[in-house]
């Protein structure tokens, strides 16, 4: 009896990879869509409400629309855990944190 009790309990298999993509796809899909229309609409009153040129309020309407499919692709970007790509900083940038090394360290002292 304590054998069956054992075999409910199990969790089921988990879906199979193609299921979790489309399942992925679908999300990012929705979050993209409902952030461009809201976020649209979110400028369209926005430029109603503080501009008089029809340039303006398109204007208005194109950022806030730019807006939410750039906070969609970052959203899906987690969902699918794509990072970020990195770009090789230039060979004369030095890095933010390389001020705190002994050397520059000493070098600032001097002055």
């Amino acid at each position: 009896m304590a054998a069956n009790n054992t075999t409910r309990a199990s969790a089921p298999p988990p879906p199979p990879p193609l299921a979790d993509l489309d399942a992925k796809w679908d999300a990012c899909y929705d979050i993209t869509l409902r952030r461009f229309v809201y976020s649209s609409l979110t400028g369209a009153f926005s430029a109603l409400l503080f501009f008089r040129s029809p340039a303006s309020r398109w204007a208005a309407i194109a950022f806030g629309a730019g807006f939410g499919l750039g906070s969609a692709y970052t959203d899906c970007s987690h969902i699918f855990d794509v990072s970020m790509p990195r770009l090789p900083l230039p060979s004369d940038v030095s890095m933010p944190n390389a001020s705190s090394s002994p050397s520059a360290a000493s070098s600032h002292s001097e002055v």
